[in-house]
């Protein structure tokens, strides 16, 4: 099971799972994470993550959380 962890507009949010079984999280700085209250679509691939969490959450970007990247987690891990 993959876990990939995102910094989107400034909000960490954890994907796990695998191509076409995908979960989201929500991470807060205390360590916890709860399930997140969006559903990421299941025929996503792993390398489209990303853009998708840009996509979906681009109304909450600001001058000083402008971007979507990856921090944690690769196929490569």
């Amino acid at each position: 099971m993959r876990e990939i962890h995102f910094n989107v507009f400034g909000r960490l949010i954890a994907v796990v799972g695998t191509s076409g079984n995908w979960s989201a999280f929500i991470l807060g700085s205390d360590g916890k994470r709860k399930l997140a209250d969006f559903i990421v679509p299941n025929f996503l691939a792993e390398e489209e993550l990303c853009q998708y969490l840009a996509d979906h959450f681009h109304e909450s970007a600001t001058p000083s959380n402008n971007g979507v990247f990856q921090v944690y987690g690769s196929e490569k891990d």
